[in-house]
């Protein structure tokens, strides 16, 4: 990440790609509250408030991204393959962010333990560690790379963001500050 693109080249409407616990939850608050856009967790559409994880139908999980997704604008953040192709075609830039998997770790059992209200938690904060998700981290440990060719094949404006001092740049460049829980 050498030069970085000022924010305004990315749009109004910003897809948040990665690997869970990069950080896109977090930087997509920051971005909403900058540009006064809606942010959208793919996680809470995805998934039932008050559980830990429950899974929502598949239509009823599809129909509410479509939704979302006509919004004027709108920071979205989360992957959910099945459905990138809709917010590709509506999306004006893409952000692809990740970090070491160590680090990936550290943030989810942080989050899981010490933040029982976080960005893109689940409403009713019923969050406990899981072998669920610690295996999945572990499955898609060298996942960034199908993010970002996604991002390139768009053809949309895009930035990738390695580690955190990137990240910690990128809030800087574009004075972002990160929100509260």
């Amino acid at each position: 990440m050498d030069d970085l693109p000022e924010l305004s080249s990315l749009g109004r409407r910003i897809m948040i790609m990665g690997p869970s616990n990069s950080g896109k939850s977090t930087l997509a608050v920051a971005l909403g509250q900058k540009l006064g856009a809606t942010v959208i967790h793919m996680d809470r559409l995805r998934h039932l408030p008050n559980t830990n994880w429950k899974v929502r139908p598949d239509a009823d999980f599809a129909a509410l991204h479509d939704e979302a997704i006509l919004q004027p604008s709108w920071i979205i953040e989360g992957n959910y393959s099945a459905l990138t192709p809709q917010r590709f075609h509506r999306a004006t830039g893409v952000l692809v962010i990740t970090d070491s998997l160590t680090k990936r770790y550290w943030r989810y059992f942080m989050r899981t333990i010490f933040q029982r209200q976080r960005a893109g938690g689940l409403e009713g904060g019923q969050d406990y560690v899981n072998w669920m998700m610690l295996s999945w981290l572990w499955k898609t440990r060298s996942s960034v790379g199908k993010y970002q060719d996604a991002a390139q094949a768009s053809g949309l404006p895009h930035l990738f963001v390695s580690n955190q001092r990137e990240l910690d740049r990128l809030y800087r460049a574009w004075g972002l500050t990160l929100p509260l829980a």
